[in-house]
């Protein structure tokens, strides 16, 4: 019983039978009731659809269009981006329209079609976000023992065995999805029909653990030691701040001893010709000092650690509602059927497929680089800034900050340094 009907049969009851008048007001109440549900339905899908395709589509333009942004990280990213489209195409029509038509109008063929693509882009898209939180793991906690392995052909292999495992795990999906009558009904419904329920049983179950539990687990212990390494790098930096402040106070205060009765005399600064002046000063503009305790490096540290807690608690979110059902219907399929059909249903995928609109989001979006590595692939709309923001991606990439949309093997290499003396 979904919640549309419990609202009618709420209605009936409150209902007097007897009277004509009341009847025709329940009925006209339930119709009101299954229009509002549907119309809400439509809306919220049809967000979350342009978004999904417009934000993933976005993001794989800048990252083919863009050579500065063809990094280790945003491999991984592309392929994030694809299987999300594939989860926009290959879900949310095929999940909604048939919910609100009561019946499967595509044909048999799109029916196995449909349920494979669907297996196979949740697959990748699980997949990569386990395969980015393991490189930002090693990029951070260990970038040099990571330097061997954090290539562009190590990750185009780690993709393509990504792909090539999603399609070969996701195969009983075609084989066993078909069309299914409806109780009492002409109308058709695409479902799996699975042999026994011994090996529908076993089929959830291994993918509430290869889908799930255990990406999840392992995204939440790397993305936790990355967050302890920031926070130790964060402590680093204010006390190497502190020390500094401590060494500038000392040194000031030795020059601040004498009795103030007696002016000391400074060292009279030797004339520079023009030539070795601009000389000095170009070359103290290319090896001008980097400051590792600066205001700015501490924020992006704290950004990103708010980020990676973000992206624990969405994965969760957006997973959980899909998976626990799949598993309820494999052990009671006549309970999970009698309350979750219709709207329920419906708005739990709808939370699932919410995960193919927030990853460029917090991906991509949240990083100052990728936002200027967009404005440089659209030229059209800052052709007056183009050449700073191109500066500015330049000089980023030069110093390896994680300003940006990626963690490098040599990002925050210095929280492992030693404390200059």
């Amino acid at each position: 019983m979904n919640i549309t009907d419990l609202l009618a049969n709420i209605s009936a009851i409150l209902c007097d039978p007897d009277l004509e008048n009341h009847t025709i007001f329940c009925r006209n109440h339930s119709e009101h009731f299954k229009d509002l549900d549907q119309t809400v339905r439509i809306l919220l899908y049809s967000l979350i659809f342009l978004l999904s395709v417009l934000g993933n589509t976005l993001v794989i333009i800048v990252l083919i269009r863009n050579k500065r942004m063809r990094t280790v990280t945003n491999i991984f990213l592309l392929s994030l981006a694809i299987s999300d489209l594939m989860l926009c195409f290959f879900c949310m029509p095929f999940t909604l329209i048939p919910n609100l038509l009561e019946d499967f109008i595509f044909g048999s063929t799109v029916c196995k079609i449909t349920s494979y693509f669907m297996g196979v882009s949740v697959s990748v898209s699980t997949f990569s976000l386990v395969a980015i939180s393991l490189e930002r793991y090693g990029a951070i906690c260990k970038p040099l023992q990571s330097r061997v392995w954090q290539t562009k052909s190590h990750a185009l292999k780690v993709i393509a065995a990504t792909w090539c495992l999603s399609f070969t795990i996701m195969t009983p999906y075609p084989i066993y999805s078909k069309l299914k009558p409806l109780y009492n009904s002409t109308a058709n419904m695409c479902r799996i029909d699975w042999p026994s329920n011994v090996i529908e049983q076993t089929w959830y179950i291994f993918q509430l653990l290869i889908l799930f539990l255990i990406p999840g687990i392992v995204m939440t212990i790397a993305y936790g030691l990355i967050s302890l390494e920031l926070y130790r790098g964060i402590k680093f930096d204010v006390s190497q701040r502190k020390s500094s402040r401590e060494r500038k106070s000392s040194t000031s205060s030795k020059y601040e001893d004498g009795d103030g009765c007696y002016l000391q005399k400074g060292k009279k600064k030797k004339k520079m010709p023009l030539q070795q002046l601009s000389a000095k000063s170009s070359s103290t503009k290319i090896e001008r000092p980097r400051s590792n305790c600066s205001t700015a490096n501490l924020t992006a540290k704290k950004l990103v650690i708010r980020m990676l807690i973000v992206i624990v608690i969405l994965f969760f979110i957006c997973w959980t509602p899909v998976f626990s059902v799949n598993t309820w219907r494999a052990f009671d399929a006549e309970l999970a059927k009698l309350l979750l059909t219709g709207a329920p249903i419906s708005f739990i995928h709808l939370l699932s497929y919410t995960s193919a609109c927030v990853n460029p989001i917090i991906y991509c979006f949240m990083y100052k680089r990728f936002r200027k590595g967009f404005l440089v692939t659209f030229t059209c709309c800052t052709k007056q800034k183009l050449p700073v923001v191109r500066a500015e991606i330049a000089e980023e990439e030069e110093e390896g900050k994680t300003t940006g949309a990626t963690l490098s093997r040599y990002s925050y290499m210095h929280m492992n340094a030693p404390a200059p003396p």
